[in-house]
């Protein structure tokens, strides 16, 4: 099974290709026919199952194909339940839909920063990625319009329901208009998501995606629990005391990870970023030089990391966790390779412990967490 046998255009193969996917997965292959087919649909997968993508592709498919958004009525609505995943999103519409005949015009709003620059930048906006209280914010400010959306995408809804945006969602499928094409996906089945489901969903094409949580034997996996405004010095530490030549770290944002490459470099150590804002050019190079060793570390999101295969990598960092185990067991699998054993290190800051607790959980393994209390990592 290929991208291109299920029904995208070549841009979007091609761009498919451009970043590492080489066949879809499960629910790729399931919710992309059913989704250019118009049809409703239910995914229950766990985040990590590449059900981003499984949405995104098609909703950029579609655009390609129907007249461009007008002021302020958008034509999709992706709604999420916060602003990490908002971004995310986001980032991967710009990534795949950079090379597309027809530029699509995305944007993430949320809440917790200033409403006006997200006002000034909704005219035009295609697709807009929102959290709910930020986007009735938006509303209530006639900033946006929602009568025109044609596809409306529900993400992660029983995280949004557990964060009791219960009422604020149902205000905004008031809003919305009646005849439109739905897509929901949930981790988990809840009563209240059957509810959802009951309410939105018409007749839906349902996907069922098991988790798989496996962890090679040969990683050797440690945390060290550490403040946030501590993770940079903490690396820079690593990096000297278990003389560390090769490191592939992730992050969770394009932000976060030229925030990371730009300290690393103040400090004299040779680094690199790799995400979806970087040409396909400068993504390339980046690898070349990481695996000849030129680049000592690599910083890179999830999206962007894909398709990178080193054999004899020593050693994984992940600066923040990812949403997933599946995400974290997806990571960590970069070390460990070829038989050759490897090191996988975690940052946990306290408001990380609990989720760090269920990766743990659902992987069956105990990972040894590391106090850095009484760390000191002055000068690095």
């Amino acid at each position: 099974m290929s991208f291109a046998s299920l029904g995208l255009s070549a841009a979007l193969v091609q761009a498919t290709e451009a970043h590492q996917y080489k066949v879809p997965s499960p629910i790729q292959e399931q919710a992309i026919p059913a989704v250019l087919a118009g049809k409703d649909l239910l995914g229950v997968a766990q985040t990590g199952s590449g059900k981003t993508a499984g949405f995104v592709l098609p909703m950029l498919e579609l655009l390609q194909t129907r007249r461009t958004a007008k002021g302020r009525a958008v034509k999709m609505l992706v709604l999420v339940p916060t602003r990490e995943l908002a971004i995310q999103i986001e980032e991967v519409l710009r990534a795949f839909g950079s090379r597309l005949p027809r530029p699509v015009r995305s944007l993430a709003v949320y809440g917790g920063v200033s409403i006006n620059p997200q006002m000034m930048k909704l005219n035009g906006t295609d697709v807009l990625v929102a959290t709910p209280g930020r986007l009735l914010d938006l509303v209530d400010h006639k900033a946006v319009q929602l009568s025109e959306v044609e596809l409306l995408v529900l993400d992660e809804a029983d995280k949004m329901l557990n964060l009791g945006f219960k009422e604020e969602v149902d205000n905004i499928f008031k809003l919305l208009p009646q005849q439109r094409q739905n897509l929901l996906f949930s981790a988990t089945v809840s009563d209240d998501v059957t509810e959802m489901v009951n309410k939105v969903l018409t007749n839906p094409v349902t996907i069922r995606i098991e988790e798989e949580t496996s962890v090679p034997e040969l990683i050797n996996q440690k945390a060290y629990s550490i403040e946030a405004a501590r993770k940079g010095p903490l690396l820079r530490y690593l990096l000297q005391q278990e003389e560390i030549e090769q490191v592939l770290v992730f992050a969770s944002s394009i932000r976060t990870a030229d925030n990371v490459v730009g300290k690393l470099i103040k400090h004299g150590i040779q680094a690199a970023a790799l995400h979806g804002d970087k040409s396909q050019g400068a993504r390339t190079d980046a690898l070349v030089k990481f695996k000849a060793g030129k680049i000592r570390v690599l910083v890179a999101t999830d999206l962007a990391s894909r398709g990178i295969d080193i054999k004899f990598l020593p050693y994984v960092i992940n600066y923040e966790l990812p949403r997933s185990p599946k995400d974290y067991v997806h990571r960590i699998g970069r070390t460990g390779r070829a038989a050759s054993p490897g090191t996988a290190i975690t940052f946990v800051a306290p408001e990380d412990a609990h989720h760090f607790k269920i990766i743990q959980k659902k992987m069956g393994r105990t990972v040894e967490i590391i106090s850095t209390t009484d760390l000191s990592l002055h000068g690095f």
